[in-house]
C-alpha cells in the first residue's frame, strides 16, 4: 500500500502552483468578504479545508494509487449512500436541498461525486480496455454514472449533473468511443436538454431565459449579478483598482462575489493583467495533469490524471463564461 516517495518524480511545479492558486484564492475571498463578518467566516472555513486538503495531498502522495482500485467499489457506495441520505434528510437551502450537516460541519457528497466518478470510470474503462467498444460497453459506464446522476438531479443540482455527464463523455471519448457514438451522443443531450427544459426547476429555467433575454433594467437576480460582474470586469482596466479596492466589491454591488463571481472580483482588483496570469496558472495544472496522463505507465492512472485535468479545465471554463455572460449562471466556483 504505501511506498517509499522518489521524490524526483514528484511535481513540485504542479504542487507550487495549485498552493500557490490555493493561497491567493483565500487572499481574494478575504478581500470579496470585507466588512461582513458572516462572509469572514468564509475565510476561515477556507483555511481550515486547505490545511486539511495539503494533509491529504502529501498522504495520498506516498500511497500506490493501484490500491485506489481495491476500494473504488466502496467508495461508490458510500458516496452514492450520502447522496440518498442527503436526498431523504436535508433541508433545502436557496431552493435546493444538497448539504448534509454532521454537527461539526456541512459537506456536499455531490463534490466528493466528481471525484470518485473519475476513479470509478478510471478503473471502468482500464479493466475494459480490450473489450469491444460498442452500446454495451457504453451502457454499462453510462449505468455506474446515472447511479449519481439520479440523486444529485433530485436535489436538484444541474451545475454538478451537467460536471458529471462531461467528465463521463470525455473518459468515454479518450477511452476509444467510435466516432458514430459521439454524433449520436451529441444528437441525443442537444434534444434531451430541450425535452428537459420545462421540468426544471423555476429558478434553472430563470437563469436560462435571463440569460438569453435580459432584462437591462432588473435590479435583482441573475441579469443583476451579470451586469454586475461585467462592470466589474471593465471597471478593472489593464492592471486593476488594488487589492481591497474595488469599488464594486467593497461597495457590495457585485453579489456572491466570494464564489460564483470570484473571477469578477479578481478581474476588477488585478485587471487583465491579473486574470491573465491566473488563468495560465489554471492551465499549466491543466497541462500537467494531461502530460502526467500520457506519461503514465498504465491505463488506470492515465485515465485518473485524465479525468481530473478535465475537471479542473471544465469548471475553469464554466466559471469565466459565466462572468464574461457567454453562458448562463451556474454554481460552479473558480478551482481553488
Amino acid at each position: 500500500m504505501f511506498r517509499r516517495l522518489n521524490w524526483r518524480y514528484f511535481d513540485f511545479w504542479l504542487f507550487g502552483v495549485v498552493l500557490l492558486l490555493s493561497i491567493f484564492g483565500i487572499i481574494m475571498i478575504r478581500s470579496a468578504a470585507a466588512g461582513s463578518d458572516v462572509q469572514l467566516a468564509n475565510v476561515r472555513r477556507q483555511i481550515i479545508f486547505g490545511v486539511i486538503s495539503l494533509v491529504v495531498v502529501l498522504s495520498v502522495t506516498v500511497v500506490d494509487y493501484h490500491y485506489w482500485e481495491a476500494l473504488v467499489r466502496p467508495m461508490y457506495a458510500v458516496t452514492l449512500f450520502l447522496l440518498i441520505v442527503v436526498f431523504v434528510t436535508a433541508k433545502a437551502r436557496f431552493g435546493a436541498a444538497r448539504w448534509l450537516d454532521t454537527g461539526l460541519f456541512s459537506i456536499q457528497p455531490s463534490e466528493l461525486a466528481k471525484i470518485v466518478i473519475v476513479l470509478v470510470l478510471a478503473y471502468y474503462f482500464a479493466q475494459t480496455k480490450d473489450q469491444p467498444r460498442d452500446f454495451r460497453w457504453i451502457a454499462k459506464s453510462g449505468a455506474i454514472t446515472l447511479g449519481f446522476l439520479i440523486w444529485i438531479v433530485l436535489q436538484p443540482n444541474l451545475s454538478i449533473t451537467i460536471v458529471i455527464l462531461v467528465l463521463w463523455f470525455s473518459m468515454l471519448w479518450v477511452s476509444g468511443l467510435p466516432q458514430k457514438y459521439i454524433y449520436i451522443m451529441i444528437g441525443v443531450g442537444l434534444v434531451g436538454g430541450l425535452v428537459a427544459f420545462p421540468f426544471l426547476e423555476a429558478y434553472q429555467q430563470e437563469r436560462v431565459i435571463s440569460f438569453l433575454f435580459p432584462d437591462p433594467n432588473s435590479t435583482y437576480g441573475n441579469s443583476y449579478n451579470v451586469t454586475q460582474a461585467l462592470i466589474s470586469i471593465g471597471s478593472g482596466g489593464l492592471f486593476g483598482m488594488g487589492y481591497g479596492h474595488g469599488t464594486q466589491v467593497q461597495l457590495r454591488f457585485l453579489k456572491v462575489r466570494h464564489t460564483d463571481f470570484i473571477f469578477s472580483t479578481i478581474a476588477e482588483e488585478f485587471g487583465f493583467i491579473g486574470t491573465v496570469i491566473v488563468l495560465l496558472l489554471l492551465f499549466f495544472v491543466v497541462y500537467r495533469c494531461l502530460r502526467i496522463s500520457v506519461q503514465a505507465s498504465d491505463r488506470f492512472g492515465s485515465l485518473i490524471a485524465f479525468g481530473f485535468g478535465i475537471l479542473i479545465l471544465f469548471q475553469t471554463a464554466v466559471n469565466v463564461g459565466v462572468n464574461l455572460k457567454v453562458i448562463p449562471v451556474t454554481g460552479l466556483t473558480l478551482p481553488f
